[in-house]
């Protein structure tokens, strides 16, 4: 079947969002369909074929984060003509409240529309503001797919309705094994971070604060920070004697990136909340790492209630040296947990989910064809 997926978040930035929206792309194209993903994107960076640029971005305020989105009489248009050219069998839109290109696409398709939400916000104010605007697109959705639990809720408390529960997927075999990064992980051990440091609820802060007691306590211990951001502004947060032991990656490509999760002896999630579902801790389980996660719900989910990864109080960096240091000072627990860790993570395997993903498509599809609806690749007005 032709599919057409619609990324509401810039694909220049990095994000779970375009991470599963791009994996699933692929996912369903090893399936045998036709894919082709339409994203705020500026038209001078190198994309693959099935990937199409709607435009730049712009940076707003969204969920308590910053979003890159695209809006407006310019984005619609090129949304119409993208649906209206690619005669897809099924549009499939992502986080379609988001004031961008998935909203739009519910605006101006008709038929077969599939949409997946992510966002786990129980008091956001954007979802509560714009809900009575959003219902004219959202009552033309066949199909609801929620990525997790705290997601569907989300979803139900805003605006109504409910979803299936299909988890975000994670390419396992993509991250089972690579060298790590030279020098790494040393003998004195070794923390891994990877997320946007300048975003607070990703919370590098807190891992930051832990680390001021855990090298202080543990001289050769080093901490690996992968992610955007300004390398300087973190630096100044670190201790004179602690800073040339904490070694800032900035933004990483994926080889290097799944380098850095078989780089450390423990890999960390101190995220304060805001996360659907948890893409990073699958990665890190897909490598092996093993895991040290705050005990938000998404998280203690992914992480089967603490069986696949060790869980800390949200935002308590002394209970956060509790967490490091108890699997640093077991390496048998180490490896009980990355054990743990790989067969737990096999659930979310992009070749498993694609294929309930597709399950949705078909029950849509057998829907619209018994009511006689307008296939999705018309426009209105075409």
């Amino acid at each position: 079947m032709r599919i057409g997926l619609v990324c509401p978040y810039t694909w220049d930035v990095p994000g779970g969002v375009q991470q599963h929206v791009g994996d699933l792309a692929e996912a369903l194209m090893d399936l045998g369909h036709e894919v082709s993903v339409l994203t705020p994107c500026d038209s001078e960076t190198e994309l693959p074929a099935h990937i199409v640029p709607a435009g730049r971005a712009i940076p707003v305020p969204y969920n308590g984060s910053v979003a890159r989105l695209a809006f407006g009489f310019r984005a619609a248009a090129r949304v119409r003509r993208w649906i209206h050219e690619g005669g897809f069998d099924v549009l499939h839109v992502h986080e379609p409240a988001a004031p961008s290109l998935s909203l739009l696409a519910c605006w101006v398709a008709d038929g077969p529309i599939v949409a997946t939400f992510h966002t786990s916000n129980p008091r956001s104010r954007a979802m509560a503001v714009s809900a009575a605007a959003l219902r004219t697109a959202l009552e033309k959705i066949n199909g609801r797919i929620a990525v997790s639990e705290a997601a569907r809720k989300t979803l139900v408390e805003h605006l109504g309705g409910d979803a299936v529960l299909i988890p975000n997927g994670v390419a396992v075999r993509r991250y089972e094994n690579a060298r790590p990064l030279e020098g790494w992980p040393g003998d004195g051990g070794a923390i891994g971070f990877l997320g946007r440091m300048d975003e607070p609820r990703k919370g590098l802060p807190v891992l930051l604060e832990a680390f001021e007691t855990l090298g202080r306590r543990r001289p050769g211990l080093r901490l690996l920070v992968a992610g955007p951001g300004d390398a300087a502004e973190v630096r100044e947060r670190v201790s004179a004697e602690l800073r040339d032991r904490v070694v800032l990656l900035g933004r990483v490509d994926e080889a290097d990136k799944i380098r850095a999760y078989h780089s450390v002896d423990v890999f960390c999630a101190p995220n304060l909340g805001g996360e659907s579902f948890g893409i990073v801790l699958t990665e890190a389980m897909s490598a092996g790492a093993p895991i040290v996660a705050s005990d938000i719900p998404a998280f203690r989910s992914v992480l089967r209630e603490g069986a696949a990864g060790e869980l800390f109080a949200v935002g308590d960096p002394m209970d956060l040296v509790r967490a490091v240091e108890s699997l640093l000072d077991d390496p048998e627990r180490r490896v009980a947990l990355s054990g743990a860790a790989r067969a737990a993570v096999r659930a979310y395997d992009w070749a498993s989910v694609a294929g309930d993903v597709v399950g949705v498509y078909e029950t849509v599809l057998a829907g619209v064809a018994a009511t006689g609806a307008v296939p999705a690749a018309h426009g209105e007005g075409e």
